[in-house]
């Protein structure tokens, strides 16, 4: 089965308080991924991209522009719906990386893309209606941090060639992770341990 979004978005900016960020879609609009399950982003939906933490957006381009913008709108919305449900927020960001691919992405940058969703879960930032926002001139510590993350990662994943199967780029960013997290660890252990007096 090919993969389909229902058409356009239609969407209206909403003034609130604080950064304006947030719209709001004025019609249903849905993806079918390549299985048939269809993604609903109801008429009404709240979206604002938060899926790809913003120390990403200067790498990857704001969920606002270029060819994954539509996948941004029912990750968004699928994200939601997941909750603290790790399945279900696994099973959305392999519905965004084939969603991207729909929405004119190539395979490289649907990875990339992937990656970013899976490193704001991982980070636990995604969903943190808290996380900094504005206008700001430089990036944060937690920032830098998420962004060489970030790179590493993506590395790690396209050093292995490209691949147009979302199992296989959700099992290679699980592989990565991994093997960033634990370097990461025995780089903070061995920092320690020269601070230790015997």
């Amino acid at each position: 089965m090919t993969s389909q979004f229902s058409g356009d978005p239609e969407t209206i900016w909403l003034t609130e308080a604080g950064t304006d960020r947030n719209m709001a879609l004025l019609q249903d609009f849905w993806f079918i991924d390549r299985r048939g399950n269809r993604w609903d982003a109801p008429k009404a939906s709240i979206v604002n991209g938060a899926s790809i933490p913003r120390p990403l957006w200067s790498l990857v381009g704001s969920p606002y522009t270029g060819d994954y913008r539509r996948a941004s709108i029912v990750h968004d919305v699928a994200c939601e719906y997941a909750g603290g449900d790790p399945a279900r927020r696994r099973a959305a960001d392999r519905m965004f990386f084939e969603a991207c691919r729909e929405g004119g992405c190539t395979a490289w940058e649907a990875t990339v893309l992937y990656v970013g969703v899976r490193i704001g879960a991982w980070w636990g930032r995604a969903t943190n209606p808290e996380a900094p926002r504005g206008v700001r001139l430089t990036l944060g510590v937690g920032d830098t941090a998420l962004q060489q993350d970030f790179q590493a990662v993506s590395e790690d994943v396209l050093r292995q060639g490209e691949t147009d199967d979302p199992a296989e780029v959700e099992a290679r960013t699980d592989a990565a992770l991994s093997a960033h997290t634990a370097r990461n660890s025995a780089i903070a252990a061995m920092a320690i341990a020269r601070f230790v007096v015997p």
